[in-house]
């Protein structure tokens, strides 16, 4: 069902039967102890504090070194450093405080072709590039012809000596797009001499880090902690000045984001849904960290609490769908919300109607905000976009309770919706004001489809691993075995990669489409979905999640 939130249910439930109820196979595991983490985060955590100001807290000292940092960019005394000193600001997660700076030093680099003339080794070469495509300017790949060999296809490179230039190149070849040959050929040429050094070198850490989870295909907050811990300054220059900066602001959003925390906590609580419906996963901590990972600005507060409830009702719908629903029921419920009319509930049974009502007055509220603030209601569409994922649910409880096999293609196409993902993305389009901006609901689409397939694809690699499935959760990877006789689940499973390697590649090129300064917030949001990817499906043996549960715990309760 919705790939949001099958990647915290080892176990969804089915229907056996039209008209049947669903099994309640493994009903306990919509509290699976993998979550109790989430009951003593919220004993330790100060979430219910109103105020991020603690004892201790030096405002005065925490804007001096912003202004320290800020003169740093602006008269440039690290020379050619400066792209460098970018870089680091970004990976430890402080960027936001420095945008003016930023964008004038990118544009500068872009108008002058720097790329092309002033750096010479790989590794700076490499960092320019990748820097100015993740901020959408367009730099063409050719930059790297030129250093390659063409005698032996070497890149130029000291493959025993330039370590750091492998993983420059590495880095850079993620932002391609489609048709970009030579910056296949450097992943490929970068990735293999990287796997090969990892037994010799001493930076043996940071090379499997890098290969396994590259820079811009994941959440930088995630990657601050161990840079920041290990960040010796920038020739001489910022060691103890951005350490400090650093660890002020971890400890500020921090803070915000317990507080946001306990407001959906609250807004949750009060819905009654979790005590009305027990099968329902009681799990806000799980729906808040999408918006917490999507929105990395801390000044973006309300836009996650928002997003947060919208994310909600994906699961909870979900939850309806796998648990509780005949065939019968589903549809109704699915019909009810294409009326979108409070009477509608009337016609459903007893225990859907909490949840229609919570749903319908939650999503009029959001539209109701959005038009105070920005003029433009958007109700009509919001209502829209749950009336096809219900559909979509709809559609895929029919195929488990008939127990029909879909082609890939209609499966993938199916999931396109059911993964709930264009669900978040409009709701975030409009949260963020954009409806009254150029964007088109196309643009949106777009994205939507590269993300969604990511998610779908992924979650599907992660379900093929789960012996406790048993099949029973239809994948791409088992039906494209259906349909490939000779395909053995190796085979599958490399196809599946390749089709999710295509897509960053799709994604890609929307995402330098939509990086103006009105939609660059959209982009860079919709971009860290798909970064959240690889957290939610780092599975262990034991089927756990141990990697998105240290993401959390270090966004909400750790320490630098």
């Amino acid at each position: 069902m919705a790939n949001i939130t099958k990647a915290f249910s080892p176990l969804p439930l089915y229907l056996c039967q039209i008209g049947s109820k669903r099994s309640s196979i493994k009903v306990s595991c919509r509290s699976s102890n993998r979550w109790n983490f989430q009951e003593d985060l919220l004993k330790k955590t100060s979430y219910l504090q109103t105020s991020y100001n603690r004892d201790g807290f030096n405002s005065t000292k925490f804007g001096l070194l912003v202004k320290d940092v800020k003169y740093a960019l602006r008269t440039q005394i690290n020379n050619n450093n400066n792209l460098v000193l970018v870089d680091t600001l970004q990976r430890m997660g402080i960027e936001h405080h420095f945008q003016q700076e930023i964008q004038s030093i990118l544009q500068k680099e872009y108008e002058q072709n720097t790329c092309f003339l002033k750096y010479q080794n790989h590794h700076d070469i490499s960092l320019c590039f990748r820097l100015l495509r993740q901020e959408g300017y367009h730099v063409s790949a050719d930059v790297f012809k030129k250093l390659k060999n063409n005698d032996d296809g070497t890149f130029g490179l000291n493959l025993n000596q330039d370590v750091n230039g492998l993983i420059g190149l590495y880095e850079a070849s993620q932002l391609g797009v489609e048709g970009e040959y030579i910056l296949d050929e450097i992943a490929k040429f970068s990735g293999d001499h990287l796997n090969a050094c990892l037994a010799n070198s001493d930076e043996a850490r940071i090379i499997k880090e890098t290969l396994k989870y590259p820079y811009h295909k994941s959440l930088s907050r995630w990657k601050n902690k161990s840079f920041i811990n290990n960040f010796k300054g920038i020739n001489g220059w910022g060691k103890n000045t951005l350490k400090e900066l650093a660890n002020m602001d971890y400890f500020i959003t921090k803070e915000i984001h317990q507080h946001e925390l306990a407001q959906v906590f609250r807004w949750w609580k009060s819905l009654g849904l979790a005590e009305e419906l027990k099968l329902l996963r009681d799990q806000p901590l799980k729906w808040y960290t999408w918006p917490m990972a999507m929105l990395t600005d801390p000044k973006m507060s309300q836009e996650r609490i928002e997003l947060a409830k919208c994310i909600s009702f994906v699961y909870v719908i979900d939850d309806i769908f796998d648990v509780y629903g005949t065939i019968e029921e589903l549809t109704l419920f699915t019909q009810a919300v294409h009326r979108w009319e409070l009477s509608a509930m009337m016609d459903l049974p007893e225990y859907m109607r909490s949840l229609y009502k919570a749903l319908y007055n939650t999503i009029n509220s959001i539209g109701y905000n959005i038009y105070k603030i920005y003029g433009q209601n958007p109700t009509q569409n919001l209502q829209n976009t749950w009336a096809h994922l219900c559909s979509a649910f709809l559609i895929e409880a029919k195929w488990f309770a008939c127990g029909m096999v879909p082609t890939t293609d209609e499966y993938l196409k199916n999931g396109l919706v059911s993964s709930g993902v264009y669900v978040a993305l409009i709701h975030l389009f409009y949260i963020l004001g954009l409806g009254v901006s150029s964007m088109h609901l196309q643009d949106i689409s777009l994205m939507s489809t590269s993300i969604a397939k990511i998610l779908r694809l992924w979650d599907d690699l992660g379900s093929a691993k789960d012996e406790n499935q048993e099949g029973k959760d239809g994948s791409y990877v088992e039906y494209y075995m259906k349909e490939n006789k000779d395909s053995s689940m190796e085979l599958a499973r490399e196809h599946v990669i390749k089709l999710i390697e295509d897509e960053w590649k799709q994604l890609n090129k929307e995402h330098f489409c939509l990086m103006s300064q009105s939609t660059r917030s959209f982009s860079k949001a919709s971009l860290n979905s798909a970064r959240m990817v690889s957290l939610m499906y780092s599975y262990d043996d034991k089927q756990s999640l141990p990697i998105l549960q240290e993401y959390i715990k270090s966004m909400l309760d750790g320490n630098l």
